[in-house]
């Protein structure tokens, strides 16, 4: 199976080709040119392999959460591509990406929200496959939701930001925090091929962001 994925739900503009168990995957540092950028990048991986867009068996995402710019941008770009094909889609969690990305065991996910807010989500593996153990959410950081106990792993951009507020959270659970990872499509992917395999994609019109957050902008009274 050919799976075209694509990210781009932070800074990071990554596209990924799985070809029957092989992925080849390319990204850029994109900051807000996620847009002006995602395109070329598909052309030139699918070039590199003697493939069209047309030629692909089916299109994953990142769903989110994360920047709302962005998961428009590739939630746009899958169904378009979906559309031109006549083929299904898949949207996979960005926080989930991240546990797949981290190779833990157990590990708690968290992406800067900014306004002083992470996305957050804890994930465990179990035979090869990872089980939920906190939905994605949206919360301060010290007030994150509490983690069953055991050693975990963090992850993700709210690390790297809440670094010490996570620590005080989770003192005596974090054992070891990779701050400067972020989803890639690469996990997009992999994850994606086992939701094609058990036929979970969906008509590219049924697609949809993963927003968690409900709105990004403060009134003045809320401010």
């Amino acid at each position: 199976m050919k799976i075209l994925a694509l990210e781009t739900s932070t800074d990071l503009c990554s596209a990924a080709l799985w070809l029957d168990g092989e992925i080849h995957a390319r990204d850029v540092v994109a900051g807000q040119r996620n847009s002006e950028l995602l395109l070329p990048l598909i052309d030139e991986l699918l070039a590199a392999h003697g493939l069209k867009a047309a030629d692909v068996d089916g299109v994953a995402f990142g769903a989110g959460p994360g920047s709302f710019t962005g998961l428009r941008i590739a939630c746009g770009v899958a169904q378009g591509i979906a559309f031109g094909a006549g083929v299904p889609v898949v949207g996979i969690c960005t926080l989930l990406a991240l546990a797949e990305s981290s190779r833990a065991e157990r590990v708690v996910c968290c992406l800067d929200a900014r306004i002083g807010e992470i996305y957050h989500a804890a994930y465990e593996k179990r035979s090869g496959g990872w089980r939920e153990v906190l939905e994605p959410s949206l919360c301060k950081p010290d007030a994150a939701p509490e983690l069953p106990v055991g050693a975990w792993a963090g992850c993700g951009s709210g690390f790297a930001v809440y670094g010490e507020v996570l620590a005080s959270r989770y003192e005596g659970r974090i054992t070891r925090v990779i701050p400067d990872l972020a989803p890639h499509a690469r996990e997009i992917a992999a994850l994606a091929a086992a939701e094609f395999k058990s036929g979970r994609a969906v008509a590219a019109e049924l697609a949809a962001p993963l927003y968690v957050r409900n709105k990004v902008a403060l009134r003045v009274d809320e401010r």
